[in-house]
């Protein structure tokens, strides 16, 4: 299932990622694809701040993970992988992740170990249609990420 919505400024791209947190309820993976300075960061802040999460939202660009513990006792595991040139030590705890209920994941750049995500994933891909303006493109592999998806068309 596919599903489109344009966006016109950050805070609409934060808005339309807050609508995807009532329905995380651990587990999901999600993956997020655009070049660089797409929307994926401003996108993950829009979800995290949905889950009540306080604290800044950054890029893991350089760490390459960051963890973010919820208040509902789940953790947001959060990759970019821009950085690797093999999934290695990353990979090991990546999959660790996509076996942890308590855990949502999310990706960024995840073409390296694209063959080892479950089929059940939300992918974002984000296109740049102006200056501020985007075009999300929402694909769900499965009855998990539909039912991700289902919350965007409500």
């Amino acid at each position: 299932m596919t599903y489109g919505i344009s966006t016109t400024d950050s805070a609409a791209t934060q808005a339309v990622a807050a609508k995807l947190a009532p329905r995380l309820k651990g587990g999901e993976v999600i993956e997020l694809a655009s070049d660089l300075g797409g929307g994926k960061t401003t996108f993950t802040q829009g979800l995290m701040r949905a889950l009540g999460y306080k604290d800044p939202v950054t890029s893991p660009t350089f760490a390459l993970s960051q963890i973010y513990a919820l208040p509902s006792g789940l953790e947001v595991h959060h990759y970019d992988l821009y950085r690797l040139g093999e999934s290695g030590v990353v990979g090991d705890e990546l999959a660790e992740d996509l076996r942890d209920p308590q855990v949502i994941t999310i990706l960024e750049w995840a073409g390296l170990v694209r063959d080892e995500l479950p089929a059940d994933r939300l992918r974002v891909e984000f296109e740049p249609t102006g200056d501020t303006d985007r075009q999300l493109h929402f694909t769900a592999g499965g009855p998990v990420s539909t039912h991700l998806l289902e919350a965007l068309r409500a």
